[in-house]
């Protein structure tokens, strides 16, 4: 028997369900004019959850994480000093991905569940090519300040990783001065995983490499644009889109769009107050920087004596909840609990502290 799971770690939220009934309707060719009007309309609704009027914002063919190296890959010219702010596993990762692309890296590391310092990243390095930082830290739940980024970049491209922060909090990236960002589609915008909404704008797209070491991921194949920014692509064949993840897209950017950026903003926020205010009451640690914590994702201490995997598995079992487990150093200390999209509801955060009570004690 297949049982309906509460997916609420830090992998997929529970889809919308009209992004999921999207994936039930018949296939499109990806030459359709049905599909291409559905491919437009969604980079309109993705330029709007970005806060960008860039004409190049669309839905990358894969994941965030090649939305990740699509970022680096077409903008790190070898010896580029790129600036990366490390307070997670995805800033570790952007500095992996940047050397890779021949960027000089220089990691600005901070501890783990602390919010980037922005001074001490805007002085790093007195001239780099590129600074990048992760808006919504996965890892560690905590969100840092990327208009501060932004107002000090001086002639350096801002490059932000937006993945659990699109559709869940405050993001508004020209008003940041971000250049460059990637997210994805299985966190608060509620879609299945496979899809990396990116944006860049002119400043970056003009600094672009040539001929990028990706062939699928260059940019610069993908079409002219034409018009002002916010303008429609000129079409170029380049790969075969995948017709039902877009359409699924499509859906769960109407129904957030529907309902108001800022509305949907809020409803995270307080669901995840709700959630943190509980844990806490159960005598719990949150683990994200107070003042800094993402409401969308919460973290919190694994209590001393208590094995991780087993309340983990527990809670899948007896309950059909998946909470995450930590990253890195923090891998059985701390547990992840993502109320993201459709899961950012009351009755959720209800849900899994009633079950987490039940669990904790019996172990």
């Amino acid at each position: 028997m297949i049982r309906e799971r509460h997916l609420l770690g830090p992998g997929p939220s529970n889809p919308y369900p009209e992004a999921t009934r999207a994936l039930a309707e018949p296939l499109l060719g990806h030459l359709d004019p049905e599909f291409l009007r559905i491919m437009d309309e969604t980079c309109d609704m993705l330029r709007e959850a970005w806060g960008t009027s860039n004409a190049r914002t669309l839905p990358l063919s894969a994941t965030g994480s090649a939305g990740m190296e699509a970022a680096f890959v077409n903008t790190v010219h070898p010896g580029d000093v790129v600036v990366v702010a490390v307070n997670g596993l995805f800033g570790q990762r952007m500095t992996d991905v940047a050397a890779r692309c021949g960027a000089e890296v220089v990691a600005v590391d901070h501890d783990w569940g602390q919010p980037v310092d922005v001074d001490r990243v805007l002085s790093a390095h007195p001239s780099p090519a590129i600074i990048a930082a992760v808006h919504a830290e996965t890892s560690t739940g905590v969100r840092s300040d990327i208009a501060a980024l932004g107002a000090g970049k001086g002639d350096a491209l801002l490059l932000t990783d937006a993945v659990t922060s699109i559709g869940g909090i405050e993001l508004r990236a020209d008003d940041w001065g971000v250049d460059i960002g990637y997210a994805g589609t299985q966190k608060c915008l509620g879609v299945a995983p496979g899809l990396a909404p990116f944006t860049i704008n002119d400043r970056a797209f003009d600094r672009r490499v040539e001929t990028p070491r990706s062939w699928y991921l260059d940019l610069g194949m993908l079409g002219g644009y034409v018009g002002e920014a916010g303008g429609r692509a000129q079409r170029t064949y380049h790969h075969t889109a995948p017709t039902a993840m877009v359409a699924s897209l499509h859906a769960g950017l109407t129904r957030i769009l529907d309902e108001g950026l800022e509305a949907v903003w809020a409803r995270h926020q307080a669901v995840g107050d709700s959630l943190q205010a509980g844990l806490e009451e159960m005598g719990l640690e949150l683990f994200a920087a107070e003042g800094h914590r993402l409401p969308d994702l919460t973290t919190v201490r694994v209590p001393e004596g208590v094995d991780s995997a087993a309340v983990r598995r527990e809670l899948l079992e007896r309950h059909g909840i998946e909470i995450g487990a930590g990253a890195g150093a923090y891998a059985t200390s701390v547990w992840r609990i993502g109320l993201m999209g459709h899961n950012a509801r009351p009755d959720a955060a209800l849900l899994v502290l009633a079950a987490l009570e039940d669990v904790l004690g019996r172990s």
